[in-house]
């Protein structure tokens, strides 16, 4: 008997999906402004659903149901986009623009030696001795609180120190990042 429910339940989504995921994809489009972003935001949407679904079609207006779904994931990405945008600013609001004879095997070096650490120490040394950030302005942009940034920061530069040497590792990773030229806003080097 469970069977034949869940039969009947999949056969009854199927028939909503089909009348609806193209609404759904055309009111995340028009919440997001993302054309590519709809179609995920819409499936995404409509997955939620299927996990709900007895919950869903016992409700009184289903598509309604569907369309708050939508309009929530929608307002997550936004959100999500704008602390990425803020992130993006303050990490680049502290850079100088130029660095005079820059030791290019030293910068290489940096480079190669931060590629071999896992992201989130990459990020925490860059952020606090490329960038200058405070513990705060770091964890703000990372998203983490500042007890991760100070371990993270401590552990990446040790292994740095070990991947480097000992000579003035942090100065180094600031005289790398003063040196790699930055991307304009279509991601092209200047």
């Amino acid at each position: 008997m469970g069977t034949v429910v869940d039969d009947a339940a999949s056969v009854e989504f199927h028939d909503f999906f089909e009348r609806h995921y193209a609404e759904l994809a055309r009111l995340a489009h028009l919440l997001t402004g993302e054309p590519d972003a709809a179609d995920d935001l819409a499936a995404d949407a409509l997955l939620a659903l299927w996990h709900r679904w007895d919950r869903v079609r016992a409700a009184d207006h289903p598509v309604a149901y569907a369309r708050g779904v939508v309009a929530n994931l929608a307002r997550t990405r936004i959100r999500g986009a704008v602390r990425e945008r803020r992130r993006i600013a303050l990490f680049w609001s502290h850079r100088e623009e130029k660095t005079e004879n820059p030791d290019v095997a030293g910068v290489v070096d940096v480079q190669g030696a931060l590629r071999r650490l896992p992201f989130r120490k990459r990020a925490c040394v860059v952020l606090r001795h490329a960038f200058d950030l405070s513990e705060k302005d770091t964890a703000l942009a990372l998203g983490v609180s500042v007890g991760t940034v100070k371990s993270q920061t401590s552990k990446g530069m040790a292994e740095l120190q070990r991947l480097l040497g000992t000579e003035a590792t942090s100065r180094r990773v600031r005289a790398a990042a003063m040196a790699t030229p930055a991307a304009d806003s279509e991601g092209r080097n200047r």
